[in-house]
């Protein structure tokens, strides 16, 4: 829109505009006149400009502050992240689950016999999984999940430190002189070795149980143990700091990792969500990469 300025002094073709002397009294009333006339057209042309660059949203109030969603509460905070509770032996996959889908999660992994203790005890958790049925049986038990869903299987496994110090080969007479680590038996990876042991008709002496599996691998890796029984998928995890000795009868055991929403969240959109997406297409992409078999 042109301005007020020069809306006002445009000459008119084939016009001439005569100005009366501005000290003849003429002249005074015509200066007068035009400049009511100039005001008038003035508060016109502004009037028109703001009703132009007003939108339909100024006649239903005012915007929503920069930054906000329309019905949001500006004063409310972020929302917190999801407390995810795994067993040990999932810490990798959580992690990378989280940062793949976007998720905004933290990631607690621990054995789950003391994680299923903690999440009774009113642990701020809102999604649990375990590394066995009978460990999450308790937390059903106990009515601090519903319906858990098995998103995951696993194997135990025969695991030495690089280059097989100690000689093992497998569960045989050449663990009678090796440092061997397992988990303890209150714990799934425990369990699972206790059956393992049953299958082969040995009996182990392990210099040290752990309430976890990492705790295992950590052993085995870091050279103070000849040998461990972790799961197939620790295999993947110890890199080139392990091997694994074949045992024929581990493909017998088979753990089952349950997941559940905890109940009494106070976010149960998000931790379906997470759920969602661990049993979901990038779930299963991230449990097959690390060593897992999917249902």
């Amino acid at each position: 829109m042109p301005s007020t300025s020069s809306w006002w002094t445009r000459s008119l073709p084939g016009r001439t505009v005569r100005r009366a002397h501005p000290h003849h009294p003429g002249g005074r009333r015509a200066a007068a006149r035009r400049g009511r006339l100039r005001l008038a057209a003035l508060l016109t042309a502004l009037a028109a400009a703001a009703t132009a660059c007003s939108g339909p949203d100024d006649a239903r109030g005012a915007e929503p502050e920069s930054g906000s969603e329309p019905g949001s509460d500006p004063e409310a905070g972020a929302a917190e992240p999801v407390t995810v509770f795994v067993a040990a032996s999932l810490a990798e996959v959580a992690e990378q689950l989280s940062t793949d889908a976007g998720l905004d999660a933290t990631v607690s992994a621990a054995g789950s016999s003391n994680l299923v203790s903690q999440v009774i005890a009113g642990a701020p958790a809102d999604v649990l999984v375990t590394a066995d049925r009978e460990t999450m049986g308790r937390a059903v038990e106990a009515g601090v999940v519903k319906e858990p869903t098995v998103v995951a299987r696993n194997h135990p496994a025969l695991v030495v430190p690089a280059g097989n110090p100690g000689g093992v080969t497998g569960l045989d007479d050449s663990l009678a002189d090796a440092t061997l680590v397992v988990c303890a038996p209150q714990v799934p990876c425990g369990a699972a070795t206790a059956e393992l042991a049953d299958l082969a008709g040995v009996t182990f002496d392990p210099a040290s149980e752990e309430l976890s599996v990492t705790d295992v691998l950590g052993t085995v890796t870091s050279g103070q143990a000849d040998a461990g029984i972790v799961y197939g998928s620790d295999v993947l995890r110890g890199g080139a700091a392990v091997e694994e000795v074949p045992v024929p009868e581990a493909v017998e055991v088979t753990n089952a990792y349950p997941a559940s929403v905890v109940a009494g969240t106070d976010d149960a959109v998000a931790a379906r969500a997470w759920l969602d997406a661990l049993s979901g297409e990038p779930g299963r992409r991230a449990l097959t990469d690390a060593g897992f078999e999917v249902p």
